[in-house]
């Protein structure tokens, strides 16, 4: 604890109530954490108060407190504009400091009579570039679809040197390359070209297309018919193209659209920018906070157009409501110089913006990982369904299986990262409870899984689930939410709830059920689950069946009692494998005479051919 903490509270009780910005310092009067305030006094004794419920991150700080000094502002507004000023200056170590230290990637046109485009990383080589650009993505796929749109030379051959020296390649039949290569393409037909598409890449789709029918129509009058069509034909490449990058519709002409994906502890915010109506780049920043996703996104956008004041699209678009949106408005404005606007859509088209852009964070994620864009989104929308606090990347799933009251089992299954766990399952044959009763029969496979944990045993209870699936409804949640309660633990419970047809419907909570969208990744998910645990439960109970079956089989045999036929299927495991004995080893395993093993043989025999022909 921090020895400091009385003289902190006795300073703070004096403070103002006044908005500001308040300056951590260690003991060597470095600042090591910057925060604005609407009531300066509120806020920081939120800090030092005793039994404080600190994030890790936070406790650390406020242990390293030594003082604080604090600067009041007028207005909220200018507390904001504050610490976006001070945090940029000094870089505090427990602030959420967006570093921006990627490289920029850039187009290409190579100095050679016959320049080719590609996409690069730096300026080394001799050309023309265009950029930069932040996202080496969007240029690749800008290189890549230039060069598809003006049909021009991908391959390593140089011109005009090897003019006509070989074939045509298949690029040039599939009408994916001009044929520069057949020599019939003079230098200045190409350097038109060229021109076409570097104007295309600048300016983008539509005035591209404008300008092109112009020279068409002149190229027309003057009864140059090859020329005006070749520009035709390029024509309706642009604007076929033109089409495909806009992605979703020209609704959304100049915005960025910010959103957000958590796994693993790690998050990663991903801003896509529309310029001219069409995606133009795209950027993702990782972050490791322990923080909501409210403050984290309010830091980040403090500091990410602090660095872009001359960039700033006139609309922003957030999957987050901000806390007092009115003055982040305003500071980004005045960064801007015109006025910007901050939505959240609930509906409609922008929503289909913002989810484009959590995918693209989904799928940075899930590649840092080694997961599926897929798995990630699919836990994240679950988590967010539930409303936990956090993706839940260690889940276990219950369900009680019987045969008309016998064999009463329940199967554990465990989801790690949205994959199954094989490895966790566990497996729970009912003790206290042998006859028909779902919930009793739930409550104790729970308590006697809790339990495991309390006395730390090794075989894959020791660690807490961060959410359990019992395959039920709501009478299921109400049965086992008060065991876990009972232990002290704090561990989500819901259930899956099938229709009538035996297939996943709905979540069920102890307040009713929840709905999730049948084409939603999180609802894959949920079935999948559900599936899983019921093959692994029923499997179990079927198995127990059998051994209980071929049990009280084996003591038909005379000499054959109820623990020598349990040692049988102990050694043996399954009917197929005792079969394959011969009686010198069955006499051997049960310990009785060849006379009785012979017998026993015979009678293992008897059981297969009968088990075969069913």
């Amino acid at each position: 604890m921090n020895p400091r903490l009385p003289e902190l509270r006795e300073k703070t009780a004096k403070l103002t109530a006044s908005p500001g910005v308040y300056l951590m310092k260690d003991q060597t009067h470095e600042i090591i954490y910057i925060g604005k305030a609407k009531n300066l006094k509120n806020r920081v004794t939120s800090y030092f108060r005793e039994s404080a419920d600190h994030t890790p991150k936070v406790a650390s700080m406020v242990e390293h407190v030594y003082d604080y000094d604090f600067i009041v502002t007028d207005s909220e507004y200018e507390a904001l504009v504050l610490e976006c000023s001070l945090i940029k200056q000094h870089q505090p170590k427990y602030n959420i400091l967006l570093k921006d230290d990627k490289g920029y990637s850039y187009l290409c046109f190579s100095d050679e009579p016959y320049p080719r485009l590609t996409a690069e990383k730096n300026k080394k080589k001799p050309g023309d570039y265009l950029g930069p650009y932040m996202s080496g993505f969007v240029t690749r796929e800008t290189a890549r679809e230039v060069n598809r749109v003006f049909r021009l030379p991908t391959c390593h051959k140089r011109f005009p040197q090897e003019f006509q020296k070989t074939r045509p390649c298949l690029n040039y039949y599939i009408k994916q390359c001009m044929g520069v290569c057949r020599g019939k393409i003079s230098r200045e037909e190409y350097a038109e070209i060229i021109r076409q598409a570097k104007d295309y890449i600048r300016v983008g789709s539509v005035d591209s297309v404008k300008r092109m029918q112009d020279e068409m129509e002149k190229a027309a009058q003057q009864l140059d018919f090859e020329r005006a069509a070749m520009l035709r034909d390029r024509i309706q490449a642009v604007s076929k193209a033109g089409e495909t990058q806009k992605i979703l519709d020209a609704s959304l002409k100049e915005a960025d659209v910010i959103a957000m994906a958590e796994h693993g502890g790690t998050q990663c915010i991903s801003v896509l920018c529309y310029r001219n109506s069409q995606l133009f780049d795209k950027e993702t920043f990782f972050f490791h906070e322990s923080v909501s996703q409210q403050e984290l996104m309010d830091s980040f956008l403090t500091q990410y157009y602090e660095h872009r004041r001359s960039g700033i699209p006139k609309q922003i678009v957030l999957e987050l409501a901000l806390p007092n949106q009115e003055i982040y408005e305003k500071l980004f404005s005045e960064f801007a110089g015109t006025k910007i606007h901050i939505l959240v859509p609930q509906r409609g088209t922008m929503m289909r913006y913002l989810q484009l852009s959590r995918n693209n964070a989904n799928e940075e994620l899930a590649l840092r990982f080694g997961r599926t864009g897929k798995e990630v989104q699919a836990l994240e929308e679950l988590g967010k369904a539930l409303g936990l606090s956090a993706p839940p990347a260690y889940l276990e799933a219950y369900d009680i299986s019987n045969l008309s009251s016998t064999s009463m089992v329940c199967g554990m299954v465990v989801f790690e990262n949205g994959r199954p766990l094989k490895k966790a399952y566990k497996r729970f044959r009912m003790k206290e409870h042998t006859t028909q009763d779902d919930y009793a029969c739930m409550q104790e496979a729970l308590t006697r899984r809790l339990k495991h944990y309390l006395a730390q045993d090794e075989d894959g209870f020791s660690r807490l689930p961060d959410l359990i699936l019992l395959d039920g409804g709501q009478g299921h949640v109400n049965a086992i939410r008060p065991i876990v309660k009972e232990f002290g633990l704090e561990i989500p419970v819901f259930g899956m709830v099938k229709d009538q047809k035996h297939r996943t419907r709905a979540i069920s909570s102890s307040g009713g059920e929840i709905s999730l969208s049948a084409n939603s990744a999180a609802f894959h998910l949920l079935t999948r689950i559900q599936d899983e645990v019921h093959r692994f439960s029923v499997a179990y109970m079927h198995s127990l069946h059998a051994k209980s079956s071929y049990h009280l089989s084996l003591t038909e045999v005379r000499g054959i009692g109820e623990k020598k036929a349990q040692k049988l299927l102990l050694h043996y495991k399954t009917l197929n494998k005792m079969s394959l004995a011969s009686p010198d080893e069955l006499a051997k395993v049960a310990g009785v005479s060849l006379e009785t093993a012979q017998a026993l043989f015979a009678h293992i025999q008897e059981m297969t051919s009968q088990t075969d022909q069913t």
